[in-house]
Formats: C-alpha cells, sequence, structure tokens
C-alpha cells in the first residue's frame, strides 16, 4: 500500500479503510480513490445497480440549487461534506451561473484525503475558494475557523450546504442541534440546502446498504422525507419544500427521468426568515 500512495494523500491515513468521499468520487466517475473503496463501492453498486445515475442527479440538484441561490442575491456558500472535487463543483457552478463575480466558497470535509486533494486542485487559482478540514459534528470549529473569519461574512446572507452528508449523522449525534448552531450564526436571508438518503422506497436495500457502510469510515443512517422536513425547523422552506431530488426546480424532463418508486434521495431548501 505504501508505494501505490499518492504524494498528496496524508501518511497517517488508513488508505485500507474505505471512505464515503472517496466511494462518491468512484461513483461519479472520478480516479481519486484506493482499492479499499472501490471494492466496497463495487458492493454497494450491486444492491444499487443505478447508483452512478443517482449520484449524478444529486449532483444536478446542487447546481440547480446554487443557479436558484444565485438569483436570489446569495453570493457566499459553506459547502459542509463538499467531498473530493471530482466535477460539477459549487465554485463551478456559481462561476458559470454570475463569471466573474466577488463569490466566496469555503469547502468542508473531514476526510483528509478528500481536503489534501481538493487543496492540490484548487492551488492558488481560485481566491475566493478555501478548503478547510473540519467535522460538521463541530460546528463551531467550522463557524470559528481562521478559514471562515478570513472568507465568509456572516454579517451577511450565506447558503449552508449539507449536500449528501447528514445521513452520515446518526440520530444520536443530534443532527437538529448541528443544524441550529448554523442558523444561529448566520442573519436573515440565508439559506439552507439539505439532499438525504432515505430508507421510503425500498427499506431492505436501505438496511443493507446502512450494513455495507459499517466497514467504512462513514456510517450511514437514512431517514424519511419527513424527519428530514423536521431538521428545518427555524428555517422557511422554499417551494416545494421536501421532494425527490429530480422533481426539486428540474431544467425539464430529463431531470425526472428517476424512477420515484425507487428514487432514494430527498431534497428541501429553507430560508432564515
Amino acid at each position: 500500500m505504501a508505494s501505490s500512495r499518492p504524494v498528496w494523500a496524508p501518511e497517517n491515513v488508513d488508505l485500507s479503510k474505505p471512505s464515503a468521499a472517496r466511494m462518491y468520487d468512484y461513483y461519479l466517475g472520478g480516479s481519486h480513490n484506493f482499492s479499499a473503496d472501490r471494492e466496497l463501492a463495487r458492493q454497494a453498486l450491486e444492491l444499487v445497480p443505478d447508483g452512478p445515475r443517482l449520484m449524478r442527479a444529486n449532483r444536478a440538484f446542487l447546481h440547480r440549487v446554487v443557479r436558484y441561490l444565485i438569483a436570489q442575491g446569495i453570493r457566499q456558500f459553506i459547502d459542509i461534506g463538499s467531498g473530493i472535487p471530482t466535477k460539477c463543483n459549487v465554485h463551478e457552478a456559481v462561476e458559470q451561473a454570475l463569471p466573474g463575480a466577488d463569490t466566496r466558497v469555503l469547502y468542508v470535509d473531514h476526510d483528509p484525503v478528500a481536503v489534501a486533494h481538493s487543496r492540490l486542485i484548487l492551488g492558488d487559482s481560485h481566491p475566493g475558494v478555501t478548503v478547510l478540514q473540519a467535522d460538521l459534528r463541530h460546528p463551531h470549529d467550522i463557524l470559528d475557523s481562521v478559514e471562515r473569519q478570513n472568507l465568509i461574512d456572516l454579517s451577511r446572507p450565506v447558503a449552508v450546504l449539507m449536500v449528501a452528508v447528514l445521513h452520515f449523522i446518526s440520530e444520536s449525534e443530534r443532527p437538529e442541534e448541528l443544524i441550529r448552531d448554523f442558523h444561529d450564526a448566520v442573519v436573515p436571508g440565508s439559506y439552507l440546502v439539505i439532499s438525504h438518503g432515505t430508507a421510503e422506497n425500498q427499506p431492505k436495500r436501505a438496511a443493507e446498504l446502512a450494513q455495507l457502510y459499517t466497514s467504512s469510515t462513514d456510517q450511514a443512517t437514512y431517514r424519511s422525507r419527513s424527519r428530514v422536513r423536521e431538521l428545518f425547523t427555524g428555517w422557511d422552506l422554499v417551494d416545494p419544500e421536501v421532494v425527490w431530488v429530480p422533481d426539486w426546480h428540474p431544467d425539464g424532463p430529463s431531470d425526472l427521468r428517476l424512477d420515484p418508486a425507487t428514487n432514494p434521495w430527498a431534497a428541501a431548501v429553507g430560508r432564515k426568515p
């Protein structure tokens, strides 16, 4: 394993332990993953053969929501659980929607490999983009960080993105309290974005996936759409409220090809009043 370790991979990271961030990179067709990630991802794809298409639908939602937020005047984004910047990242979506504007993106992930590679890719060529290694489970490590203070002005509206990350937070880790810390820190007019795995349509498959992820660094907790709605306490839900990922402000029929009977991804956006 040591001979195959890339120079950007931190020495203290056990590359034999699968990571959800690197598995997500694999699903999206990225190359910044290792044999342990690929093996567990392949096992997951045996359970969910359409997994890559579902991940792409989630990324398409991310792009649509960024365009929506730009149209609402948002120029600052905190992307928590950002993963490895394989493709279709927030700063790219922002640049496409508003070329040359003064926008700020703070990427946050707890996976040191994801953070190291993100920093390598971004380099010094994106002055409005910073990467922070921190964990959603410790909100003030994010909010009080030098990186946040130097980049994101909390006296102005900000979008807090929790896309495909909260299902790695267990109920015992009090997801509402974690979200409340961000709610209390941002000003009115700020937004919260969530996409979340559910077990509503295929509970047996979801249980098998959750069991599979116990061998990774990130264990899964799938929630119902009604439970996702509860996570928006204190935020005004934007129409169409909590829906399946392709149904949130679709660009057209091509966004609606996922079978609603098997789609496991819920999504919603809330605004702080």
